[in-house]
């Protein structure tokens, strides 16, 4: 029955709450998928235990303190970068060692002892793991090197430009851990390099120049791996810059390496409001205290969240895996804002997922949880031609001032909602 036409119904006080009742029952019901199962889908804050004996181990093979864990510069200058590390810590098999040095010879890989320590190698297909480790699936090499053409969309040293009134400052190759799915794994070459200062102040002319560019976003790599001191400089350059309205920071240091939100660089961001951050939490095992402390920090600072997951199969292409990170993220004050389809990048095709995965997973998001919970699922368009958001069908018709429409629950209404 609509609610028009319980309008039109005498009910008591009584049946009318008789009525609400079996319709909170109802709803009850359509989630209790999720309610049955989201506490055996494990966050970071669940795996303590796990992840302090990981960060002990580790602690002891570097000769290390526990006031070296918490400092960045530490975690950069010792990235694990050798498969016989990963197999004293992990007890990796000789099999798999060979595999990762195979790869390696292909792919650089590198990964922070902090993101090491959520590794779980008991668990089958460890989400951490996967992104981090690699694997011999990335030796099918189908796909493309540059599936975004971002070397035929800059028009500027470092600048990538796909849209009317925002771009791309891109500032460095270096990252905390190559993500073993990364979109630009083409520039990660050999050596971490940030572009040099020429390059970016050529860059910022471009965008003096251009006065309908409105929004930056600086990435890169990461660019949070910038020094303090540069990332102040870049950001009172575009201050300095009349029409640049708003500031936005790429970086999954919060995720890979959250130390490097320190007190310092959150009083170099909080002089430059307003800047969004978007990172990219891709699994609720990424969610820890050290995390949490780093969007706290930031929060603090003045800085706006968001989140951007890249849809991969394996990790987070689950409608409950997916609603689970969406809620803790607005539990550490991270708004989910992107599902990305994962782009076809040579030697990630074992990541890909069909598109109606990602529809299902939008479709068991709307109207079960939050709106805030709630990201745009984007499929990038070839070439450089931008982000297109994907929808599930609810718009069914439309005629003489009425609409038909689906509702989250699948039902089928006609509403008058257009003038006739």
């Amino acid at each position: 029955m609509s609610i028009g036409a319980y309008d039109r119904l005498n009910h008591s006080e009584e049946e009318k709450r008789a009525i609400a009742l079996t319709r909170a029952a109802e709803l009850r019901k359509r989630i209790s998928d999720y309610t049955d199962k989201k506490d055996y889908i494990k966050t970071g804050f669940d795996m303590q235990d796990r992840v302090r004996e990981n960060r002990e181990s580790l602690l002891r093979h570097f000769s290390a303190t526990e006031e070296d864990w918490k400092d960045w510069r530490w975690h950069m200058a010792h990235r694990i970068t050798g498969a016989e590390l990963l197999k004293e810590i992990f007890h990796l098999s000789e099999g798999r060692c060979r595999e990762i040095k195979m790869v390696g010879n292909l792919y650089r890989w590198a990964i922070s002892p902090y993101y090491a320590s959520l590794m779980d190698p008991g668990a089958e297909e460890d989400a951490i793991m996967l992104q981090s480790v690699p694997s011999v699936e990335e030796l099918d090499e189908s796909g493309y090197s540059d599936p975004m053409a971002e070397e035929y969309t800059s028009p500027a040293p470092c600048i990538t430009r796909r849209y009317p009134d925002r771009l791309i400052i891109n500032v460095t190759n270096q990252c905390a851990m190559y993500c073993r799915h990364c979109q630009r794994r083409r520039n990660i070459g050999e050596n971490d390099r940030h572009q040099p200062r020429g390059s970016m102040v050529a860059a910022l002319d471009y965008i003096r120049k251009n006065r309908e560019i409105r929004d930056v976003l600086i990435t890169g790599g990461d660019a949070l791996l910038l020094d303090d001191r540069r990332i102040d400089w870049l950001l009172g350059e575009l201050d300095s810059i009349d029409h640049v309205e708003i500031k936005r920071i790429g970086t999954r240091a919060i995720v890979t390496m959250p130390q490097r939100i320190t007190q310092e660089l959150c009083d170099v961001l909080k002089k430059h409001p307003p800047v969004f951050i978007n990172t990219q939490f891709n699994h609720p095992r990424e969610i820890t205290p050290e995390s949490k402390l780093a969007c706290d920090m930031l929060v603090g600072a003045g800085v706006v969240l968001g989140n951007q997951a890249v849809l991969l199969r394996g990790i987070n292409n689950d409608p409950l895996v997916m609603k689970k990170l969406n809620q803790e993220l607005l539990k550490i004050r991270v708004r989910p804002y992107y599902i990305f389809h994962a782009k076809q990048v040579k030697g990630t095709g074992h990541f890909i997922t069909s598109v109606e995965e990602g529809l299902a997973i939008i479709e068991k998001l709307r109207g079960y949880t939050s709106g805030l919970a709630v990201p745009t699922y984007i499929i990038n368009a070839p070439n450089g031609y931008g982000k297109t958001p994907l929808l599930p069908q609810y718009l069914i018709g439309r005629e003489s001032g009425k609409v038909k429409i689906r509702t989250w629950e699948n039902r089928i209404l006609e509403c008058a909602m257009e003038p006739s």
